[in-house]
């Protein structure tokens, strides 16, 4: 019985509800019970809601992970732990504050378009709070379309928002 490699992925978790880095920390964990292995973390970085206001700022950090789980398997673990975390997704309500989001970036060098999921993530290079923690654990990846690194990325990212990395 021959098995699948695993996949290198690399994801962004964010919250701004709660206590969010204890909702970091947990996410952290349950996608270990998962079949996500976290192989690298980035420090965490505090940045001001992207697209909408609320009261409080998010807290984000980058993961690098590797998983024998497909693509759409990946987000579904993503997604259950979201939900176990409290996270409620309302149909068509746009952005909103959530205790934790889970956003998959990379899934190895795969590109994927399918009307669950995009890959990779389609508005990253427009996201500062996305790059910058990313930037700090795999600044030489390439974006598999832009043909791009993260560093180049962020050094050409037009997001002017405030992303402070945290002690």
């Amino acid at each position: 019985m021959t098995t699948t490699p695993p996949t290198p992925a690399f994801l962004l978790l964010g919250s701004n509800m709660g206590n969010r880095m204890q909702l970091l920390e947990r996410a952290c964990g349950m996608l270990q019970k998962s079949g996500v292995w976290v192989e690298k973390k980035s420090s965490v970085y505090e940045s001001a809601p992207w697209g909408f206001e609320a009261a409080q700022n998010f807290l984000n950090m980058a993961l690098q992970v590797r998983t024998q789980l497909p693509p759409l398997r990946l987000l579904k673990a993503t997604q259950l732990v979201e939900r176990q975390l409290g996270r409620v997704r309302a149909a068509g309500a746009g952005y909103s504050s959530r205790p934790i989001d889970i956003d998959v970036l990379f899934y190895g060098d795969k590109v994927v378009a399918v009307p669950l999921l995009a890959i990779p993530h389609p508005r990253l290079q427009e996201r500062r709070f996305a790059l910058a923690p990313l930037a700090e654990i795999a600044p030489r990846l390439v974006h598999p379309t832009l043909k791009k690194t993260v560093e180049a990325l962020l050094r050409e990212c037009s997001d002017t928002g405030s992303v402070a990395k945290l002690g």
